[in-house]
């Protein structure tokens, strides 16, 4: 989990609030570093000893799911299974193999366009970036053979992966943990809640005292410009950037995210906003809507429940599913107008 492409792929601001609230509510607000981003809390309430002792306790767990998930860690849970590619199934944590499960369904139901089996292409990459130098096209072939969603099996607690096969499960892992920190919030008296993971991974729970619509985001164009303002109520969002992490490779500018079924990296500059009913299915959508752009991946993305997207190039280009504005009370920019 990279802490420069969680960085970089920031895209969102909180817009201020600027009243009042009626009743005698108490505002907690805090930020720490977690799962190689920023994890910024909002949470609303009437006591607020219990919303500080709520969010350290979110802090703690996002620590917790962090180093179960990570790759940086050899002796994560992720990194074992790893490490154990080839040698058949093996006992994972009950969370891990959940994620895996429906890692799995997400990649089916994208087509292939997210995978979190994607490690070896992540690996071959991040070497060519390294070296300054394109792959071979038989590494990159054969990096490419060991990606996909059936190299993977998953099945009463345990876990295995075939040979040369391994996990990267920064595409998804922060909305798995915000999806993990909800029943927390609802099981403790918050009024409303905003969780965020470097402004890329959004949880919003019920709305701030003076903004009934919800929680109101200033979102940003690649290059900064802004395409306009949304407004998140019991959903969450995710923002994926296709040059989030950007590379020059033999003098090729190309971005973090790849697409699984070719094992190429995208060289296209945009954006990808997707709001869904979960912060985990938000995150698989938005990589594949990366992915497949606009033709295929809206679509798709509207094809879900409860799910809407807005994608955007650093041209100015910008394409909406057709709920967005409605369901979002999008506000666009002038330039989007």
């Amino acid at each position: 989990m990279s802490a420069r492409a969680a960085a970089g792929a920031a895209a969102l601001a909180v817009l201020a609030c600027t009243h009042a609230p009626a009743a005698p509510l108490a505002t907690v607000s805090d930020g720490r570093p977690a799962m190689g981003t920023l994890l910024e809390l909002t949470l609303v309430g009437r006591d607020e000893v219990r919303l500080r002792a709520l969010a350290a306790e979110l802090f703690a767990e996002a620590e917790r799911l962090d180093a179960l998930l990570t790759t940086w860690d050899p002796a994560s849970g992720t990194s074992r299974l790893n490490a154990a590619a080839g040698r058949g199934p093996q006992p994972v944590a009950p969370e891990l193999g959940r994620l895996l499960e429906r890692s799995q369904e997400l990649s089916r139901e994208t087509r292939g366009a997210f995978d979190v089996t994607v490690g070896p292409l992540v690996a071959l990459w991040r070497e060519a970036a390294a070296r300054g130098e394109w792959p071979p096209a038989a590494a990159l072939a054969a990096a490419r053979s060991r990606v996909g969603s059936d190299r993977l099996r998953v099945a009463g607690g345990r876990a295995a992966l075939l040979t040369g096969s391994s996990l990267n499960l920064g595409g998804v892992a922060k909305g798995w943990a915000l999806d993990r920190m909800l029943p927390r919030l609802r099981g403790a008296g918050v009024d409303a809640a905003l969780l965020s993971f470097g402004q890329s991974s959004i949880w919003a729970l019920g709305a701030p005292p003076d903004a009934s619509a919800g929680w109101r985001l200033l979102a940003r164009a690649p290059g900064g410009n802004f395409l306009g303002v949304l407004a998140l109520r019991d959903r969450a969002l995710s923002v994926s950037g296709s040059m989030g992490e950007a590379f020059e490779i033999a003098g090729r500018r190309v971005g973090h995210v790849l697409d699984p079924r070719s094992g190429l990296p995208l060289e296209v500059d945009r954006e990808a906003l997707v709001a869904a009913p979960d912060a985990t299915l938000a995150e698989a959508l938005s990589k594949a809507l990366l992915v497949l752009g606009p033709e295929q991946g809206l679509p798709l993305v509207a094809a879900q429940p409860g799910c809407e997207a807005l994608l955007a190039d650093a041209d100015g280009r910008s394409w909406r599913t057709p709920g967005w504005d409605a369901s979002l009370a999008w506000e666009p920019a002038e330039a989007e107008r």
